[in-house]
């Protein structure tokens, strides 16, 4: 950044496309750098959200609050301080998770039934990445980490939502149920598209949505001068190879009218 009389000068930079037929993308592009030129006066504000634990309630088994954090390592003892989010994390970096629940109901144990990231804090937006479906992983790079049966600790790669979205927040569907009850959707564990869910309502709570605050993907700059180098090699190679065909073509058309050229009449 630099500054004349009456403008701040920044420096930005603009990146090449994703994919349109993706819906999220771990891949690092291009970036071409510009500047634009902002007023020295302007007026600026600042906000800041406070995250609260989740509370609800539900006959048969009491009180729930739970709590969604963000860890900066997978054995989840440095949580991530309401204060710093939205959380910068660089693209295809791990992020580890834990949702923890408590309740006055003693022997209970938790099931995660869904996950799903949107660019919004709607959950219901039409615009969506699967996670966890079913109680199974769909997302290839989710860890499941080991924990009580009370809690759910999991990590995965960073992404971000190709288009004009720079936030990620995840929403997760979860279930009590009587611990150790073999006919509960917690015993059942991942069910496939061939099976159905049993569900004793007796013995488990319906789904409460949680959700984390939002995470923003960020292109890592160390990682670009590959791909720009293996771009700028690529055109070169491509430039080398039509010269050559070029060159081929205009030897043997030479030669072809040199063969069929007319002899001199004496």
């Amino acid at each position: 950044m630099h500054e004349d009389g009456d403008n701040l000068i920044f420096t930005n930079e603009i990146t090449s496309f994703d994919n349109p037929n993706d819906v999220i993308t771990r891949e690092n592009q291009v970036k071409f750098e510009f500047s634009c030129v902002y007023p020295k006066k302007s007026n600026i504000s600042l906000e800041f959200l406070v995250k609260t634990p989740y509370v609800d309630s539900e006959k048969g088994f009491g009180k729930f609050t739970y709590q969604f954090e963000l860890f900066n390592t997978s054995h989840v003892n440095r949580m991530v301080e309401p204060a710093s989010y939205p959380v910068e994390v660089d693209l295809d970096e791990m992020i580890y998770m834990e949702i923890t629940p408590t309740t006055s109901f003693p022997n209970t144990e938790l099931f995660v039934e869904s996950c799903k990231a949107t660019p919004s804090d709607n959950p219901d937006d039409p615009t969506y990445y699967s996670i966890i479906e079913n109680g199974c992983k769909r997302d290839k790079t989710v860890e499941i980490y080991p924990s009580s049966r009370s809690q759910f600790r999991f990590g995965m790669k960073a992404f971000k939502f190709i288009g004009m979205h720079d936030q990620v927040y995840i929403t997760c569907a979860v279930i009590q149920c009587e611990a150790g009850n073999p006919n509960t959707g917690c015993a059942q564990g991942c069910i496939d598209g061939t099976r159905r869910r049993r569900r004793e309502t007796a013995l488990q709570t319906s789904s409460h949505y949680i959700s984390q605050r939002p995470l923003r993907g960020r292109r890592s700059a160390n990682r670009q001068a590959p791909n720009v180098s293996l771009n700028l090699n690529l055109v070169f190679i491509t430039g080398c190879v039509l010269a050559a065909v070029t060159m081929v073509c205009g030897v043997v058309i030479y030669r072809s009218k040199f063969k069929h050229q007319p002899l001199p009449l004496i």
